[in-house]
């Protein structure tokens, strides 16, 4: 979840200049870039309990020992919160999941040399402090009540407002995980494009990625159990944005969604002239652009309201001033690149995106949606069309290498981005994704006990 937007703060007064803001994300070819994030679990080394945020061994001892790496540090109310340096940017999930958000860059390979950066910072001070990082799609071992709460005004406000729009809204700000890459789009009809495709095949990646079989110790009868909790947490701005494929979409039809999507929070002055989290939670945006919110009277929003408002939005591909495939459990560090590279694969390359479309523009409503509800529990082996979401995986793994290839964009060996697919089409070819594995794992060696995980996979 992000932080606080840096974007203007002068007063919107007209529904066009949303559409605009938007719109304004659009970027010739030659610009395109490649943005990605990832999510992990903190541990205490000795009892595997995730670290508070106080404390000698707590997160905020980790980014303050982060910024020996020239990672500058941002504070709310005097606590470090979150890490900038350059483009890039470390931020606290609810619970204390941290998250890198990672700089805008041209090619995969530059994508895996900055996570790997990064991991090896991590874990340099984590060893120091006696923590791990496990990267999975669900925390597979502590119940909610005993997960932290980070000290962010956000948080609070979401804290109270999602349960009363869904019953797992709660878990998925502290016990969940993902991985998920920001791309560019040229045009309006360029987006429109790549919105419908990542749209229709985003239930692929979710059973590509499953790895999140576990809660509190247990197989919960999911494979991406992440993935499920987004069906229970607030059907108001989460799900598969049927009207992304309806005739006439685009930037306009999308602020309007937005704009019925309830507000949580303005960040702006408050009486003392400090920067606080004004809390709007259920609050119309659309009375909001006429001055008629009523915790903000007279007030107008700024782009900033407008910006953070678009990252309270949860559907399964977001449009910002990018597109964002949300679809993914996080996992080890040889999936935090192939994430990248399957949507690269598949959007940056003309030819196949025309190939990723060709295999999806004949899906129904009813085929998207029972696509998206099915993944979560049986992932590559749901039935669909007279074959599984395996055949689909199988072929839209084809598109993407070789839209790949044909990107042609190499590394110091010679190689180019199609290799970071290769965990992928192992899964696929094996008809098994991570998850299943950590069960069969669960019920063989490990003889039931959860703990194995935290040794076995930490980063």
């Amino acid at each position: 979840m992000s932080s606080p937007s840096n974007v203007a703060e002068s007063p919107v007064t007209d529904r066009r200049e949303l559409v605009e803001y938007i719109a304004s994300g659009s970027k010739p070819r030659a610009d395109w870039r490649i943005g990605t994030e990832h999510e992990k679990f903190g541990f205490r080394l000795d009892d595997l309990r995730p670290p508070t945020f106080d404390g000698d061994r707590g997160i905020e001892a980790l980014l303050t020992g982060l910024t020996r790496f020239g990672w500058t540090p941002v504070q709310e109310h005097g606590r470090t919160i979150a890490l900038t340096r350059d483009a890039a940017s470390v931020t606290l999930e609810p619970a204390g999941q941290l998250e890198l958000s990672g700089a805008p860059l041209e090619n995969i390979h530059e994508t895996c040399r900055e996570t790997n950066q990064h991991l090896d910072e991590v874990k340099a001070v984590a060893q120091e402090l006696q923590l791990g990082f496990l990267g999975m799609g669900f925390q597979p071992k502590w119940r909610r009540d005993e997960m932290p709460w980070m000290p962010k005004g956000r948080y609070k406000i979401m804290r109270d407002y999602m349960p009363k729009r869904g019953d797992l809204g709660l878990d998925m700000m502290t016990r969940t995980c993902t991985v998920q890459v920001n791309l560019d789009f040229s045009n309006e009809a360029d987006m429109v494009k790549k919105f419908r495709v990542s749209l229709a095949l985003q239930p692929i990646a979710t059973a590509l990625f499953a790895d999140s079989p576990f809660t509190e110790g247990k197989p919960n009868g999911y494979l991406s159990y992440r993935s499920h909790i987004w069906t229970d947490t607030d059907p108001d701005r989460t799900g598969m944005l049927d009207f992304v494929f309806e005739d006439g979409f685009g930037f306009e039809r999308y602020v309007d969604y937005l704009l019925d999507v309830p507000m949580y929070f303005s960040y702006r002055n408050g009486a003392d002239g400090n920067k606080q989290y004004i809390d709007a939670s259920g609050k119309s945006f659309r009375k909001f652009l006429r001055g008629e919110l009523d915790v903000l009277p007279g007030a107008l929003p700024t782009l900033r309201d407008w910006s953070d408002h678009m990252t309270t939005a949860f559907p399964e591909v977001r449009l910002k001033k990018y597109l964002e495939m949300r679809g993914a459990d996080a996992g080890p560090w040889s999936r935090l690149c192939a994430l990248p590279a399957f949507w690269v694969g598949l959007l940056y390359d003309d030819a196949a995106l025309d190939a990723a479309w060709d295999l999806v523009k004949d899906f129904s409503l009813a085929e998207r949606n029972a696509l998206r509800d099915g993944v979560p529990r049986h992932a590559l082996k749901l039935p669909f069309r007279g074959g599984t979401v395996r055949d689909l995986a199988l072929e839209a793994l084809k598109i993407a290498v070789a839209g790949l290839q044909r990107r042609a964009r190499l590394n110091r060996h010679g190689a180019d981005e199609s290799r970071f697919l290769e965990p992928l089409i192992e899964f696929t070819d094996a008809n098994e994704t991570p998850a299943e594995r950590k069960l069969a794992l669960f019920h063989g060696e490990w003889g039931g006990n959860i703990d194995h995980v935290f040794r076995e996979f930490a980063y």
